[in-house]
Formats: structure tokens, C-alpha cells, sequence
């Protein structure tokens, strides 16, 4: 439980402490290899695919769930980055900041937005996503839910990445605690518009979830970890559910 909330604390750290010590652009995307571009597509997938930092459970047609979150993704190709960064000091977990909103909708569908930024760069992500609870929850049953995803890079005119992600989730209330737990699919397309000698990339991966919501009264604290292919994330938000 203790080594849990270390990495949980890590991306709070992070983020304080980034913008003095990290400040690099992804500018130097000419320098690499066509697989090198590949290895940062898929650690820049991992890091900023759409997260929901939610349980499944269907918030009902006046529910929201708003919040600001702090994430660290524990990069596979530190040294890759490194090099489409010219060589600047990358730290070895990519810390990112967020802004994240849920509403529900009618017929247990819930509506979802985030803009993510990764401090000490210009890269950031818009993203969405919507979500049916087929299973809503109740007292005694868990909840399920299907959700689509996307997210969208901008701040960055050499470096672009679309995803678009599909998961099933499960999540079951306990008084002031619900857990839960799902697995997807993720679908990124990376490219590099002002180098031309690198293709575009299609990558596919595997993604896995769990956390947990905890009800503090007026406020609101989840924890997540994600596994999007190769690489791992957290992510804590603090924010209100109702």
C-alpha cells in the first residue's frame, strides 16, 4: 500500500518541479529513425490517449463529475524522446496536468471532455468521450458500462497524434468507496509533418485499468493506474462528483 501511494504522489511532485527543472520542445524530430518515431508514438500514446479517471457507474440525468488531476507516465524510450527533444533533460516519468468534466445524459449515457498539457512543453491533448452504463448499478449489483474515446495533440506544428479508444468498465459502490477496474483498446495515428523522411505511424494497443473513488463530502479524490501498451500511468483527481 505504501510503494501505491508513493507513485500516486510522484505525478504532484512532478508537477511542481517540472516547469524549472524540465523545459524542452519536441524539436529535433528530423534526427530520428523511422522505429524511433515509432517508440515515441507509442510512449505519447500511452501518456495521452484519453483517460476518464472515473467509475462506470451512470452519474443520472442532473450527475456531474468535474476535476483537475495530476499524472506521470513512466516512459519506455526515455532516450528516444530524448533525442527528438535535441538532447535536452527529460525526466524519466512524463508528467501531465488536467482538466476533466462528465455530465450525464439521458438513456444512462454520460458525456465526457478533458484538456490534458504536459508542463515544461507546448504539447497538450483535447479530449472525449462518451459512455453508456448498460449496467447503471444499484445496491447490490455492480455497474458496466462501454465507453468510445478520443483525444486530439495541438501545441506542436512537428508533432501530431490522433487516438481513438474503446473499453468496458466495472465499478461497484461501497458507502464512501467504489472501485473499479476495465480493459480497452487503443488506436493512435502519430506523424511528423515538418519531416518528411518520417511516415506517419499507426499504432494499436492494450489497455488496462483500475482505481478507486472515494466520496470526501463536498469534495471528491480518485485514484487510477492505466497500462496502455507498454507503459504505466497514474493519475489522482480531486474535484466534485455529484
Amino acid at each position: 500500500m505504501k510503494s501505491i501511494f508513493k507513485s500516486l504522489a510522484l505525478p504532484l511532485a512532478l508537477t511542481a518541479l517540472c516547469h524549472s527543472a524540465w523545459a524542452y520542445e519536441f524539436n529535433t524530430l528530423n534526427t530520428l529513425s523511422q522505429s524511433e518515431f515509432r517508440l515515441l508514438g507509442e510512449d505519447l500514446s500511452s501518456a495521452l490517449s484519453y483517460k476518464a479517471v472515473t467509475p462506470a457507474a451512470d452519474l443520472g440525468l442532473t450527475g456531474f463529475d468535474v476535476g483537475l488531476s495530476a499524472g506521470a507516465t513512466h516512459l519506455e524510450n526515455r532516450d528516444v524522446i530524448k533525442k527528438a527533444a535535441g538532447g535536452a533533460s527529460v525526466p524519466t516519468v512524463l508528467p501531465t496536468v488536467a482538466i476533466r468534466a462528465q455530465k450525464g445524459l439521458p438513456f444512462n449515457l454520460n458525456l465526457g471532455a478533458s484538456y490534458t498539457s504536459v508542463p515544461g512543453t507546448p504539447l497538450a491533448a483535447f479530449g472525449g468521450e462518451l459512455r453508456w452504463a448498460f449496467l447503471p448499478g444499484t445496491t447490490l449489483m455492480p455497474a458496466v458500462a462501454a465507453r468510445l474515446s478520443m483525444s486530439q495533440t495541438s501545441g506542436l506544428s512537428q508533432l501530431k497524434m490522433h487516438s481513438t479508444g474503446y473499453d468496458i468498465s466495472i465499478s461497484k459502490g461501497f458507502t464512501l468507496l467504489t472501485p473499479y477496474a476495465g480493459i480497452g483498446h487503443v488506436d493512435s495515428r502519430v506523424s511528423a509533418p515538418e519531416s518528411p523522411a518520417l511516415s506517419s505511424e499507426r499504432i494499436g494497443q492494450t489497455k488496462y485499468f483500475g482505481g478507486a473513488n472515494m466520496n470526501l463530502g463536498l469534495m471528491n479524490l480518485d485514484f487510477e493506474a492505466d497500462r496502455t501498451g507498454k507503459a504505466t500511468s497514474y493519475n489522482v483527481k480531486l474535484g466534485l462528483r455529484f
